[in-house]
């Protein structure tokens, strides 16, 4: 039986390139790894975890789904699982921004012009991953917004609304084009490009207030904030 993906990885198997090579780092229980494989349209899977216990639950997800003999799984650390040019799109889901970036650094050659689909899940900060790949050279296939997890500590308060948490899906690809955004551009990317982004944004401006604090007054930074707020109680 095929596993049911939630909104965040099936928003993530649409941006994987079709007919290229794909790898799912950090593919845990293999969910995500199994779509893949069970659909066809790539003519390599590849499912890798640091620990072998998921691995072993991915072996699994695959053997249910019927498709174990259509993917291969690996055991290593980040990208280290892969040599340069074997796959098309890389997903690295539900690491924080911080590890993402390091994730990509410890692989020189994701950094280059025609590589991968670098498909990502930031499970915190979306707003220093998007500076950090635009200030080294990344831009955008796509940035979604996509809510996920319904909980009942979901609160109205930070924009949870008892849908869920809000998460964004995201696609870049390196360029070679360095670019310093703004905070705005940072915090919303381009979300707001989807029906879902108003309920992205509204998340995001939620958590402004305590940012702020934070801030010197006087500071660019608290300039942008304060706009921003502002902006958000005239609307």
């Amino acid at each position: 039986m095929l596993p049911t993906l939630d909104a965040r990885l099936a928003a993530a198997a649409e941006l994987v390139r079709p007919g290229e090579p794909v790898a799912d780092i950090g593919c845990d229980h293999g969910k995500l790894t199994a779509v893949l494989a069970a659909s066809g349209k790539y003519p390599k899977v590849i499912g890798a975890d640091l620990r072998p216990g998921p691995l072993a639950k991915a072996e699994q997800t695959l053997e249910h789904a019927g498709c174990k003999d259509r993917a291969e799984l690996r055991l290593g650390d980040g990208l280290s699982v892969l040599t340069e040019n074997e796959v098309g799109s890389i997903v690295l889901a539900g690491v924080s921004a911080q590890t993402t970036w390091e994730i990509l650094e410890k692989a020189p050659w994701v950094f280059t012009v025609g590589g991968p689909r670098i498909i990502m899940i930031p499970a915190t900060r979306h707003d220093a991953l998007r500076r950090w790949l635009w200030e080294h050279g990344f831009s955008f296939a796509a940035d979604r917004p996509v809510q996920a997890g319904c909980r009942p500590a979901c609160s109205p308060a930070v924009g949870g609304r008892w849908g869920g948490r809000w998460y964004a899906v995201m696609a870049a690809e390196y360029t070679g084009r360095v670019y310093a955004p703004t905070f705005a551009e940072c915090l919303f990317g381009s979300t707001g490009e989807w029906p879902e982004g108003k309920g992205y944004a509204d998340w995001q401006k939620a958590k402004l207030p305590r940012m702020r604090l934070g801030v010197p007054d006087g500071s660019p930074l608290a300039a942008e904030i304060d706009a921003i707020l502002k902006e958000g109680t005239e609307g």
